[in-house]
């Protein structure tokens, strides 16, 4: 029996009681692609046969996390309306917008946080809306706060280890699974130290590293730049390439704009609850809709 038997299809009734999305099933994911651009733009100057594998992947849903008609109130305020967006394997994404515009909560309605009002999300084409935040962990969504993860009074290796055996039966392939990731994280050299001696670079290296223990599909980074000084900054613009390289989807939301701009193939900016635009680092930029609202007259790449 697969990972997702027993999830309703696309079609059907969410589990647990969230609702589903009405309407055409095939609008709403080009939505969700592309909700301000027109359909050759994912892959401008590929060609048609390009133009036609990234709207079959994400109508289909193979390989791709989607957010489809999302909605969420608060005190009878809405602060999430008809949010559509999706990342596919092998890209990173950046989820940004003003204090208070609702990328907060379209982000942790993904990670399973917080509950959608409306609307539903998806993972290779299975409903997952329903789900819990660790079941939807187990089909392949990783999630890293903002705050440190890392179990502190843990060695390097121990941290990584604990998820390793929550996965991997065999203890030979837990420990070589351990020393590869200490490696390609470059951790090998502290996987003895307390992890509460860490620096900030160091701990978000381990903390990658335990996350891509449980062999995830799609990784959602909650301001992956809070905390981290100026060095740092390109070890975890590094880290994030290197996750891509692996095929993994990677959606962060950060404030830190330009650093997010500096290694996102695509944004989506939230403006009052809902996408104010989609595209590539310079079409954000160049947008003077978006320059007026959120980044300012003067903001360079």
């Amino acid at each position: 029996m697969g990972v997702f038997s027993g999830l309703s299809g696309r079609g059907g009734q969410a589990s647990q009681g969230q609702p589903s999305y009405q309407g055409d099933e095939t609008g709403a994911r080009r939505e969700a692609a592309s909700p301000s651009r027109g359909l050759d733009d994912p892959y401008a100057g590929g060609g048609a046969s390009s133009q036609d594998t990234y709207w079959d992947d994400v109508e289909s849903g193979e390989g791709v996390l989607s957010a489809i008609g999302l909605a969420k109130s608060y005190g009878g305020r809405k602060v999430v309306r008809d949010a559509n967006l999706h990342v596919r394997r092998g890209e990173a994404v950046g989820l940004l917008g003003p204090n208070g515009a609702g990328k907060t909560t379209i982000f942790y309605m993904i990670t399973g946080l917080v509950k959608a009002d409306a609307g539903r999300i998806e993972l290779e084409g299975h409903d997952v809306t329903g789900l819990p935040m660790y079941r939807r962990a187990r089909l392949g969504v990783g999630y890293l706060p903002q705050e440190a993860s890392i179990f502190r009074g843990l060695s390097v290796e121990n941290n990584i280890r604990a998820v390793l055996e929550a996965v991997e039966p065999s203890r030979k392939k837990r420990e070589r699974e351990l020393d590869a990731l200490l490696e390609e994280f470059r951790v090998t050299h502290v996987r003895k130290s307390p992890a509460i001696a860490l620096s900030g670079g160091e701990r978000r290296r381990v903390e990658i590293a335990r996350a891509l223990a449980s062999r995830p599909t799609f990784m959602l980074l909650d301001e992956p730049f809070a905390g981290i000084d100026p060095i740092a900054v390109g070890d975890i613009q590094a880290l994030v390439r290197h996750l891509t390289e692996r095929g993994i989807g990677v959606l962060i939301t950060d404030h830190n704009v330009r650093e997010t701009l500096g290694l996102i193939d695509r944004a989506y900016i939230i403006h009052s609850g809902t996408v104010l635009m989609e595209g590539s680092p310079d079409e954000i930029v160049a947008s003077s809709e978006v320059r007026r609202l959120y980044l300012g007259e003067e903001f360079r790449l």
